[in-house]
């Protein structure tokens, strides 16, 4: 081997083994990240211990990141002599995200820091449809948001995004609605194309299952279910703590079983879906018929005018004691209750949790589904199950994406 070669050689080890210092370097400091995002604040003898990082290595990336503005250090008054120790915690004066839920019937956008804490927000009349002109539009919401977070100094590192459909966990293409993706791009990449900035899109039950598992009434639980009942049914499963998304991350249709082999055709096209007797949209369906054929309720008033009623007034007519209301909650909860059984029996979880807009009815739409899961399910499977109705409401969705960002943008391995 001549000198050039060998200086070559030498050169280019140097090179690896620098980029090999340096991406060791890049994991450890997204590790501190990630723990701090999942402990809170925590002092550099604790992150040492759980990380496997030596104190002096620690020390130094927690400078880096400190002057990042990744981090903000607090000491502590130990009331003992000597230097008071230091502990440190994700900075949440800096570091931005911007969650966008988009549903069939507005869109609303949130701004978090990485203490899961919402510094702004905002709802707009942008509903999702297949007009070409929503993209646009949206892209107008987020920019404008991004330019009011500049104006307060504001960093946004990543976006999220929530929404119904079938969202193909590897590409991001929304099978459902699909005047999203053009030229076979997803919305996620759509949007990360324009802002420069990385995207990650989750389907609204899953990001609520995690939301919940994470943050919730399933906190510390391993197996939770989450089942959001809207203007359709979803499933969001989690999974050995994880989200379960299936082959292609379509997990959790439960909407789209057939409970009802002679009943109405589903928006899907199929026959008899769950959807078609449990959803938001097939309750106000029922409340609608029950009135115009003379159903003597509270909310009889309305029989003239019958596209004035809401969901929340038949919630609001079950609590106070309406017993045409009561009587369709009752009769959606045995039906959920039904399709869940089946749900129970394939994954064994700690507990279901009641998300989206049937959630505010309570105890009204509980009962109804433990009754059926009782008499369906097989005792060993339902003995130690909880179900519950969110304490979170729709902002389970929002940190349930949040988490999901952080689990991507911090990962280290």
């Amino acid at each position: 081997m001549d000198s050039g070669n060998l200086d070559y050689y030498h050169q280019s080890e140097i090179s690896f083994k620098e980029s090999a210092v340096e991406l060791k370097k890049f994991k450890q400091k997204k590790s501190i990240l990630n723990s701090l995002y999942l402990n809170g604040k925590m002092a550099i003898s604790d992150l040492s211990e759980s990380l496997f990082i030596s104190i002096p290595t620690l020390t130094s990336h927690i400078e880096e990141l400190l002057s990042e503005n990744w981090l903000v250090g607090e000491e502590l008054d130990n009331k003992k002599q000597g230097r008071r120790p230091t502990i440190y915690s994700l900075n949440p004066q800096w570091k931005h995200v911007i969650i966008i839920d988009i549903t069939t019937h507005d869109t609303k956008i949130f701004v978090l820091n990485f203490n899961n804490e919402i510094i702004h927000q905002e709802q707009y009349n942008l509903k999702l449809t297949s007009k070409t002109s929503f993209l646009l539009e949206l892209f107008e919401l987020i920019e404008n948001t991004i330019n009011h977070l500049k104006s307060q100094d504001k960093e946004i590192i990543s976006i999220g995004i929530t929404i119904p459909g079938l969202v193909n966990k590897r590409t991001g293409i929304n099978k459902t609605y699909k005047n999203l993706n053009f030229e076979n791009k997803s919305l996620s990449l759509r949007v990360s194309e324009n802002f420069k900035l990385p995207v990650f899109t989750l389907n609204d039950s899953k990001a609520a299952a995690y939301g919940e598992a994470r943050f919730g009434v399933g906190k510390n639980l391993q197996h939770v279910l989450s089942i959001n009942v809207d203007w359709g049914v979803g499933l969001g499963v989690v999974f050995n703590g994880q989200i379960f998304n299936g082959a292609s991350g379509f997990a959790g249709e439960l909407g789209h079983i057939q409970v009802n082999p002679d009943g109405e055709l589903c928006s899907c096209g199929k026959v008899g879906c769950l959807d078609t007797v449990t959803s938001a949209s097939s309750l106000l369906k029922s409340i609608k018929a029950g009135l115009k054929n003379g159903q003597i309720s509270i909310l009889s008033e309305f029989k003239d005018n019958l596209e004035q009623i809401n969901l929340e007034m038949v919630i609001e007519a079950a609590k106070n004691g309406d017993a045409f209301a009561i009587d369709i909650l009752y009769n959606i909860g045995i039906e959920l209750g039904k399709g869940l059984s089946v749900a129970v029996h394939l994954f064994n979880p700690q507990i279901i949790v009641i998300d989206g807009v049937l959630s505010k009815a309570g105890k009204i739409i509980v009962n109804p589904v433990e009754h059926a899961i009782n008499k369906y399910c097989l005792p060993d499977f339902k003995n130690e199950l909880l179900i519950e109705v969110t304490n979170l409401g729709d902002f389970a969705k929002i940190l349930g994406v949040n988490a999901f960002m952080a689990n991507r943008l911090f990962k280290h391995d």
